[in-house]
């Protein structure tokens, strides 16, 4: 029987020529686009899935509203773990994750750029299942100064000699690691990621007692059956017994009182699957993906898939006429009407299994590009992953029961006496459902159309948004620690290279902010105040062009400037300082320190646009503070030359360690990743959900013109000229989009208007937003029928008359 329905589904297709090689196509690219869509969020999904103990391991992180300041972060303090093991039964053991910013590696005479580095307790491999090739993971991190490197890392730095116990220098630590384990190389899917792993004993910190400094990781493992909702009732006696006191001696107020002043201060888990789909925790080493990209492309994939249906739906009930006479026959002969369904739907299943071959075709064509775009390495994984296979069948079953259903039940229900006299309505019975259709196709182009613009124009606002400060033609060498002493003899050397403007040297630059500090106020000290810390030279000012709102900056010639402050506007107006220059701020981690604040700077931007701009505070950056970064201000037109001299002066300074250096614009760019990404995405299916639209008005139109040949060939003789023929076809399409855009907009709107609410610096929506996709998809519908339109009205009338 199945035999049979396919057979005679390969004839009625051969039959009805062009119309399938349009149903065809149109298919492929809605499967191809359903397809790479689906590929990609597969690979979001699969983030850490692939560790043994996935389900029972937790990240903790710390929840808290200080003076107003909300802070939800993924860093907690050094004895954290060690607590949790000891006071919470549910916990079986503990991880500590220090992950650095891109370090320098020297072995022997050779200098090497590590792009992944990050310190970790003995424990890691308990917790993350990296097979380990060489060396023993139980002990491999047990020693101060002890490193694990990866598979790609040994032969990158060791090449073909034993890296077991050899010894590697980093960036300007005291003594050299040993290398006493090689692990494989960590999957791309992770949040941890990493190719070298140094023990987190070696790190100053690691036996630290401060239950205020969060800067680590903190991983808990929990026994088997282990509640972690119980894990979380604990959190509040932890908080009193080990935060409290160190809060009263900061303070000098009880948690209680700190909290009862509308401040707050928890700790979260996090679950392992779950941390790189929550944008939430702020983390500087993983971008998370926001879940709600995944379900509007999840719904941008399933509404080409609709679009590609539609179309097969129109031009298969627009040909109802074709096959009229062969339902009225096949009736009389017995057929019943549940065989024609099948048999219809047969053909559309047939269809659909030919649709996906063309779109497994262009798939892989297409996924060297797509990967390149996306930074990615996607690929169908046919026969590795046993889902593929039967995800594919079930795509076919159900684009061809979705796309064929209709038209089957609609064209098996022709009266075979009817039919068999000619009286087949010459295919106008279904014009209002085609209609309808075309206006729902045309409906959901309009909707990514308007979309993508709206996407693209926020995007274009972080890129292009005054921030306060001069991003463009800034250098800044990272890691100024390695000039140690001499970071001041550098910047009179650096200032002296032609082209050269200005020369700074900070703890912090904008996009790379390490210091969220808490401060107190000089009668008001029972509140803790937070304040991100930059500590500045006198000029930082100058070289970032950061305007000054009132009072002044710090003075060379006042020795009491250095242990004056500066602050934002934004910490004026959160923290309500009506007199700044009034104000003295209390530093309680630095003995206390009295600082006059002597001058206020106008906001800028030193995080994503996503946030509001937070209270800042710029200290003097004394000798002793030698880490952080040195930024040059070059002249325009410069650059290359500036950069050439100053990785020479670096080297004659640092003994040829490689000079580690971001241009600023180009740097604050990777705050807007997952944005550009996403927009590239965005056009791209819109693109293509837009051509398989047009195909099917392409189709629809052609067999429009067939059916009103001889309605043009009378038009024509009496007088009709080629552009009256062309307004005339034009404006029902014209008519049909105008209908799309009504349902459209207010789609969209909402759309849009929740999308946007994610970013505190966005734009608003205009009425222009919306027009201009209207007239994107209208100019394209124009430029899809035009051509066929005019031809046929090109025909002599008496040429068509003769179809009468």
């Amino acid at each position: 029987m199945i035999r049979h329905y396919i057979k005679f589904s390969f004839r009625a297709l051969r039959r009805q020529g062009g119309y399938v090689a349009i149903n065809i196509m149109g298919l492929a690219i809605g499967m191809a686009c359903a397809l790479m869509i689906a590929l990609f969020i597969m690979h979001e999904l699969s983030f850490d899935r692939h560790h043994e103990n996935m389900d029972r391991i937790y990240r903790v992180g710390l929840h808290g509203i200080f003076s107003g300041q909300e802070v939800k972060a993924a860093y907690t303090a050094s004895p954290m773990g060690a607590a949790m093991l000891a006071d919470m039964p549910e916990v079986e053991s503990f991880l500590r994750v220090n992950v650095w910013d891109e370090t320098i590696i020297q072995h022997e005479d050779d200098f090497y750029i590590e792009q992944h580095f990050m310190e970790a307790d003995s424990s890691f491999f308990d917790f993350f299942s990296i097979p380990v090739i060489r060396g023993n993971k139980t002990t491999a991190l047990t020693e101060p100064y002890s490193i694990v490197v990866s598979e790609s890392a040994a032969k990158r730095i060791f090449g073909d000699e034993d890296p077991i116990d050899q010894s590697i220098r980093i960036a300007n630590m005291p003594n050299h690691y040993r290398v006493t384990a090689v692990m494989s190389d960590m999957p791309a899917n992770s949040h941890l990621f990493a190719d070298m792993i140094a023990s987190f004993t070696t790190n100053p910190r690691a036996n630290d007692n401060s239950w205020l400094s969060n800067s680590f990781f903190t991983y808990i493992m929990l026994h088997p059956g282990a509640n972690a909702d119980a894990v979380v009732d604990r959190f509040e006696d932890m908080i009193v017994k080990y935060v409290g006191p160190q809060v009263r001696q900061l303070l000098g107020i009880t948690i209680e009182d700190f909290i009862n002043q509308g401040n707050t201060y928890n700790y979260f888990l996090q679950p392992l699957a779950g941390i790189h789909l929550d944008p939430t925790v702020e983390q500087h080493n993983h971008s998370a993906t926001d879940p709600r990209y995944l379900w509007i492309f999840g719904a941008i994939g399933f509404l080409i898939l609709v679009i590609a249906s539609i179309n097969f739906m129109n031009l298969s009930t627009a040909q109802a006429t074709r096959r009229a006479k062969e339902v009225g026959m096949k009736k009389v002969i017995g057929s019943t009407k549940g065989m024609l369904v099948w048999q219809f739907v047969t053909e559309t299943i047939v269809l659909s299994t030919i649709a996906l071959g063309v779109a497994l075709l262009i798939a892989e064509l297409t996924m060297p590009w797509f990967n390149e775009l996306l930074s990615l390495n996607l690929s169908l994984a046919y026969f590795s992953d046993w889902r593929v296979i039967p995800a594919l069948i079930i795509l076919v079953i159900l684009v061809g029961f979705f796309a064929g259903s209709y038209p089957a039940f609609y064209l098996s229900s022709f009266n075979p006496g009817t039919v068999l006299k000619g009286k087949t309505g010459n295919g106008k019975q279904n014009t209002g459902l085609r209609k309808a259709l075309t206006v729902a196709q045309f409906a959901i182009s309009i909707m990514l159309i308007t979309g993508s613009l709206i996407m693209f124009k926020q995007l274009n606002y972080m890129l292009n948004k005054d921030l306060g400060f001069d991003k463009e033609n800034l250098l800044v060498i990272r890691q100024a620690q390695a000039l140690g002493e001499q970071v001041q003899s550098f910047k009179t050397e650096a200032q002296n290279i032609p082209g050269v403007f200005s020369v700074s040297a900070s703890t912090a630059v904008p996009g790379r902010s390490n210091n969220n500090n808490g401060y107190i106020i000089r009668g008001r000290e029972e509140e803790s105040f937070l304040m991100q810390t930059n500590w500045v030279d006198y000029d930082y000012l100058k070289t970032y062009r950061i305007e000054l709102a009132e009072g002044r900056f710090f003075d060379p010639d006042m020795a009491t400037d250095r242990q004056a402050v500066l602050l934002n506007q934004s910490a004026i107006d959160n923290y309500q300082l009506k007199d700044p220059f009034a104000t003295r701020i209390i530093c309680p981690s630095d003995h206390e320190t009295i600082m006059p604040v002597i001058g206020v700077v106008s906001n800028f931007h030193f995080e994503s646009l996503r946030n509001n701009i937070a209270p800042c505070i710029l200290r003097f950056k004394n000798e002793n503070i030698n880490w952080g970064y040195v930024s040059i201000r070059i002249e325009p037109g410069m650059t290359r030359r500036v950069l050439e001299d100053t990785e020479q002066l670096w080297a004659s300074f640092t003994a040829n360690d490689p000079m580690l250096y971001v241009f600023l614009d180009e740097d604050f760019r990777r705050f807007y990743q997952e944005e550009q990404q996403n927009a590239r995405l965005s056009v791209i299916f819109t693109l293509l959900a837009i051509l398989i639209a047009s195909l099917g008005l392409y189709g629809l139109t052609a067999f429009s013109l067939q059916q009103r040949v001889c309605e043009i060939g009378i038009r024509k003789t009496f007088g009709a000229s080629v552009g009256n023929i062309w307004y005339l076809i034009c404006k029902d399409v014209m008519i049909l989009i105008a209908l799309a855009s009504l349902l459209a907009w207010p789609l969209i709107y909402w759309v849009a208007g929740n999308w946007l609410q994610n970013y505190h610096y966005r734009i608003s929506l205009q009425i222009s937003d919306f027009l201009l996709g209207l007239m994107v998809a209208v100019v394209i519908a124009l430029l899809t029928i035009s051509h066929r339109v005019i031809s046929a009205a090109s025909i002599n009338p008496a040429i068509s008359m003769r179809y009468q």
